[in-house]
């Protein structure tokens, strides 16, 4: 079979100011990047709020191996299949980060024939949205930085600063490095986050409008005083020069799938170190310009769709009428102890063992409704037997279930699923989050863990102990918990595969969010900087003299 760059490259494109048409916006509210992206002004939503909202379809997966279960493919192929149907679709997704790109798990423009277009721009520097925000978040470093430099008016305690640096890569070696002073030698340490766990791409995220984003950012936590007083960002002065750098980049993204259906591409923040989720703005403008607006939440159900459900939604005030769960043949063996070399081998009895994780995914998901859809996402190597006990398995579970093909065939190969998320659609909407925001924070705390994660204990850090309390005494304990653990397991150890049980959560460390309006936990030995690996995928890229890409996925 063709590569993924071989067949975005071999399709035809229609210009994005038709494209854009197909829903609703004129050229007016275009700023065009060339003729197959574009910026959508955010004045079109003014145009449109009084529209009524569309029917909103999150999906979310069980946990993945490595190289990812194709939730993005699954997401377009819905979208293209719902347009085949002569409905009103649109597809909200995140953008790419450039760690995972040149790393392992390779680019999110899905695969096959259900692909965002152009792929090598979406996949590599798009319209800049992710160096605004990288640009942005390294600005006001630097400012805390001369701040303390020309005298530390506002008595920063240097070993409490709070906000990092971040780079959009995988760069180990800025796990951990050192800030020096010109001043009397001082200096202090510091470290790096790979940009799409920023608090900045939080705030772009969860931000409803300009004015919104620039409070946000006020309210990002810097540090503490040497008398221990929270410092603000607001406090230096540097809000209006922060937002002018994420002008263009709070502006959605346009672009095409490859049966040229509109797209939105907006944000991109991990789910197993940040929420996982696509803009705010990007879905509220969809849910106004069509009548379905699929979109989908980072990694597994435990992670991205916990995080959609209990951060994003109550935020933006928006609720799923159905949930789609992906599941993958190749995550139930994976899960069920299979290896690299053995996966595509038929192995029931491993599938028996793996499909307790989507057991435990599925009934995850029924916590915020019950309007839930099971499918799986048909690799070439699955055998009808395989395929045969996972529907039984489903089926007998009282679960809607489906196969999509549409990484082979387009949209043709989602078809049926679309008419069965159709029907599903059809139901009342009955989302409700897990857990009250006014709750302590660790009852939030154990709630997710022992009912999402299934955790038998929590046990804390002193030192996240410490931070907890002080979050408490200073008034941020109504706010959301954004969990940063592996997205391997449903543990907080990516080696402890399957659905285990009667295990302990670590509570390494506590971050406050204050601009983005959340609380971060980091569990486990988990790192907001990954590192690449051996056998990274920036090994098999090739760029020719004429201009062509090869080995980008």
């Amino acid at each position: 079979m063709k590569t993924d760059i071989e067949i975005s490259r071999e399709a035809k494109y229609e210009n994005i100011k038709k494209v854009a048409k197909k829903i609703g916006i004129s050229s007016r509210y275009l700023e065009l990047y060339g003729n197959y992206k574009a910026k959508i002004n955010l004045n079109l939503y003014k145009k449109y709020k009084n529209n009524p909202d569309g029917k909103l379809v999150l999906v979310t997966s069980t946990n993945p191996t490595p190289y990812g279960e194709g939730k993005t493919t699954m997401s377009i192929g819905i979208n293209d299949a719902m347009n085949r149907l002569g409905k009103k679709s649109l597809v909200v997704l995140r953008e790419p980060s450039l760690g995972p790109v040149f790393g392992t798990k390779g680019g999110a423009t899905g695969g096959g024939y259900s692909q965002v277009v152009p792929m090598e721009d979406i996949n590599l520097h798009f319209t800049g949205d992710i160096h605004a925000i990288e640009t942005c978040n390294n600005l006001l470093c630097a400012i805390i930085d001369s701040h303390i430099s020309h005298g530390n008016k506002l008595n920063l305690d240097t070993n409490r600063i709070s906000f990092q640096r971040c780079i959009d890569l995988n760069d180990k070696a800025l796990r951990n490095v050192t800030v020096k002073y010109d001043n009397k030698g001082l200096e202090r340490d510091d470290k790096y986050n790979i940009t799409v766990a920023s608090e900045i791409m939080a705030i772009l995220c969860l931000a409803r409008d300009i004015p919104d984003l620039k409070k946000r950012l006020g309210n990002i936590l810097i540090g503490y005083t040497k008398r221990g007083r929270m410092v603000f960002a607001r406090e230096l002065h540097c809000v209006d020069a922060l937002a002018l750098l994420l002008k263009d980049a709070i502006k959605p993204n346009l672009v095409q799938t490859l049966e040229n259906n509109p797209a939105i591409i907006h944000g991109g923040p991990f789910a197993n170190i940040a929420h996982g989720c696509n803009s705010v703005i990007a879905t509220k403008l969809g849910l106004k310009l069509a009548d379905y607006v699929i979109t989908e939440a980072g990694f597994g159900a435990d992670l991205g769709a916990e995080k959609f459900l209990d951060i994003k939604c109550p935020i933006a005030n928006i609720a799923p009428s159905a949930i789609v769960i992906n599941c993958t043949i190749r995550s139930m063996k994976y899960n069920g102890g299979v290896s690299k070399e053995d996966m595509n081998k038929e192995n029931i009895e491993a599938i028996k063992v793996g499909i307790e994780n989507l057991h435990t995914h599925i009934s995850n998901m029924q916590k915020y409704t019950k309007n839930i859809l099971i499918c799986l996402n048909k690799f070439s190597h699955d055998t009808e037997k395989e395929i045969k006990f996972v529907k039984k398995y489903c089926e007998d579970l009282g679960c809607e279930f489906d196969i999509s093909e549409s990484f082979s065939k387009g949209g043709e190969g989602a078809v049926n699923l679309a008419k069965k998320l159709i029907k599903l659609c059809e139901n009342k909407v009955d989302y409700h989050k897990l857990y009250n925001y006014e709750l302590p924070i660790m009852d939030k705390i154990n709630k997710i863990c022992k009912e999402i994660y299934r955790a038998k204990e929590v046990v804390v850090s002193d030192a996240a102990k410490s931070k907890i309390q002080e979050f408490e005494n200073k008034g941020f304990s109504n706010l959301p918990i954004c969990v940063a653990k592996t997205q391997y397991s449903l543990t907080d150890d990516a080696k402890t595969l399957g659905a285990p049980r009667d295990f302990t959560m670590t509570v390494t460390d506590a971050r406050l969010s204050n601009g983005a309006g959340f609380i971060v936990l980091l569990m486990g030995n988990i790192m907001t900087m990954p590192g690449l690996t051996k056998k990274a995928a920036y090994l098999n890229m090739r760029l020719h003299a004429d201009g062509k890409i090869e080995g980008l996925f």
